[in-house]
């Protein structure tokens, strides 16, 4: 019977063109047949036919219209002759009016009228002149409509285009603006992302799998008295993976994901955001339990306040204090989850990080070495490698990647591999996709003079050596003085994993960043412009040292590190002009003391640095086996800690 009462209830749809056209239909037809067919049902003939069939008085009447055309009615004897049985009236419709027999249009209307007026004297003819005009009414008036018609078309068009579904143009819905853009996904739609999708993140997955129980069972929580949390906020550097946790929250939870970014609630018009934001939280209701995802939150939950010279940020304002009101006005019952992911956590408002609005704020961290592993894993499945290719030893060639830095790494090894002709994907690939993402794309044919491409080698000999000197610098995996992106030579490190950094450790990889200038020096006694990345690294380095992590004896155990974010937009220092000059000399001292013991290194090695730099002009590129050879086995190395770098030795 329900199934029934729908059929019944189904009407035909009306498509409105239909009834445009039948409108447009009526119009022309009216035009069409407003006349009658009087001009166009006579036959035609010509002015010279027509005094000949006068003169042998076979016309009965001539109708002259609008002193133009000529309308010319027959006897009826004339119409029984063969010469005019042709012209007999043939109307499709029936009309009041007689229809002529003949039409045709002449010249002058005096010389027409004295000529009919000569053949009527001198046949003695009794034939009727006359005269009418006419005009067509509704021709007329659809010419003047013809305009507005026109613009009240295109009009109507524009607006049914904008307001229908899918987001418009440009200006988005025109009568739809103040409605959410959330995209939304359900267990019937393409979300196939799930938990065993993200490699690594334990702990941020631990904490959304809770969240996805909470909507599944929640009589399992709510039967003890607890209450679903409103809200978690997936914080993190980007490329870590929050939207992909996001997604595999929709995949994995069964229920209503709606999912959209915070610019989508920006927009030119004053109080759209606030629509939308209500909007949004109307459907997620309605269709509760469900999550709402939205990504870079910072678009729109800025702290206010701040920033705000111009009074430009209300309506973002607005926005936030619709969305703060909304996370904590439904209720407890509603099982409505917000998640919100954001890489600039600092910048945003207090009022949105409390408890009862994002009660859980989960850090996504860059992944360590057995993390790097699980994802490089599921980003190989797809890739057709090497049955030998050890996942650990790229696991620890790749420090400080993100799983974003990890995807791209596989994929541009496949490219690499795939142009040069290979079957498989090697080892030997990944290390080049490694060096083409850090370094940038080898420019072999760049041109470099003698001396410059000597004082190149002589400099990232001058790195390599005091790196291979020190205890905390970290180990080479290889050198070259091929140019690659901005750079005229590079040196790869592999950079122990530290949580926690002392002086003597920064104080080292500061001393082996100035080996480069220093082997110049120490070579050519001169220095020249290449030291820039260098001395950019060094800087910031002795500048944290000082002003945030309070590691210098003088200015002692203080930091002018502000994580709240809210000294960016002050125009004073937090400290005084004097304790600005100290911090400045202090700065210059540890990097000018450092410059200066890479000097001593150099100079007692300057037999080795000479060496080591003339097998780097040799084969322009060399690997730690090049350095074992010549200072021998370092005995600052670990072996369990990283992998033996096989050398391939360039033909």
């Amino acid at each position: 019977m329900a199934k029934d009462n729908k059929n019944l209830n189904k009407k035909p749809k009306v498509n409105p063109y239909w009834i445009y056209g039948v409108i447009i239909a009526v119009f022309l037809s009216i035009q069409l047949f407003s006349g009658g067919f009087g001009d166009s049902s006579g036959s035609k003939t010509t002015p010279t036919e027509f005094f000949n069939y006068l003169q042998n008085g076979d016309v009965k009447e001539v109708e002259i219209i609008n002193n133009r055309i000529a309308r010319v009615y027959l006897t009826k004897e004339a119409q029984e002759q063969e010469i005019h049985k042709k012209s007999k009236p043939k109307s499709i419709l029936p009309s009041v009016s007689p229809v002529p027999n003949y039409t045709f249009e002449f010249g002058d209307l005096k010389l027409f009228q004295e000529e009919i007026a000569k053949i009527k004297l001198e046949n003695n003819l009794d034939t009727q002149v006359g005269f009418d005009t006419e005009q067509n009414v509704w021709g007329d008036f659809l010419i003047t409509l013809l305009p507005f018609i026109l613009i009240i078309g295109v009009w109507i068009f524009i607006m049914r285009r904008m307001s229908s579904g899918g987001g418009g143009g440009a200006g988005g819905q025109i009568f739809n603006i103040g409605k959410s853009k959330a995209k939304l996904f359900d267990e019937k739609s393409d979300t196939k992302t799930s938990f065993k999708d993200v490699a690594g993140l334990e702990g941020a997955k631990e904490e959304v799998q809770e969240i996805v129980d909470f909507l599944k069972f929640p009589e399992k929580y709510t039967a003890l008295g607890g209450k679903i949390p409103k809200g978690a906020l997936l914080v993190g550097p980007p490329g870590t993976g929050k939207t992909l946790l996001a997604k595999a929250v929709a995949g994995e939870a069964k229920v209503p994901f709606f999912s959209l970014s915070g610019s989508d609630f920006v927009e030119m018009f004053v109080g759209v955001g606030a629509s939308r934001v209500r909007d949004l939280f109307k459907q997620a209701k309605e269709k509760s339990p469900s999550i709402i995802f939205i990504d870079e939150i910072d678009a729109i939950g800025r702290a206010r306040g701040k920033n705000n010279f111009s009074g430009s940020n209300d309506e973002r304002e607005n926005t936030l204090n619709q969305l703060l009101t909304e996370m904590d006005g439904f209720g407890t019952n509603t099982n409505v989850i917000v998640l919100a992911a954001t890489n600039r956590a600092d910048v945003l408002d207090s009022a949105l990080m409390r408890a009862g609005r994002f009660d859980r704020q989960i850090y996504v961290d860059l992944p360590d070495v057995r993390e790097r592993k699980e994802i490089f894993e599921v980003h190989l499945r797809p890739l057709k490698k090497e049955e030998t290719l050890d996942i650990d030893f790229l696991a620890k060639q790749t420090p400080g990647f993100s799983g974003a830095d990890i995807a791209n790494v596989c994929n541009e090894a496949a490219l690499i591999a795939a142009r040069k002709g290979k079957k498989a994907v090697n080892k030997q690939d990944f290390l080049d996709a490694v060096d083409r993402i850090i370094g940038g794309l080898e420019k072999k044919n760049k041109i470099i003079t003698p001396d410059e491409k000597r004082a190149v080698a002589f400099h990232e000999a001058g790195h390599a050596t005091v790196s291979w000197m020190l205890e905390h610098a970290a180990p080479l995996v290889k050198v070259t003085i091929v140019p690659r992106g901005r750079s005229l030579g590079a040196a790869w490190y592999l950079p122990e994993e530290r949580l926690i950094v002392r002086p003597e450790q920064m104080l080292d990889e500061m001393c082996a960043a100035l080996g480069g200038r220093a082997a110049e020096k120490v070579i050519f006694d001169k220095i020249s412009t290449g030291a820039l990345s260098d001395l950019e690294k060094v800087t910031k380095q002795a500048r944290a040292m000082v002003t945030i992590y309070g590691l210098s004896d003088k200015v002692g155990n203080l930091t002018y590190y502000d994580s709240s974010g809210q000294s960016e937009y002050g125009f004073t220092k937090p400290y005084s002009e004097q304790t600005a000059e100290l911090i400045d000399k202090e700065i210059s001292d540890i990097i000018e003391k450092q410059y200066q013991r890479a000097l001593d290194l150099l100079e007692n090695n300057k037999d080795k640095l000479t060496e080591l730099a003339e097998v780097l002009l040799d084969k322009e590129v060399i690997f730690k086996d090049n350095l074992e050879k010549i200072f021998g086995k370092r005995p600052y190395d670990k072996p369990e800690s990283i992998s033996e770098i096989i050398t391939e030795e360039e033909e």
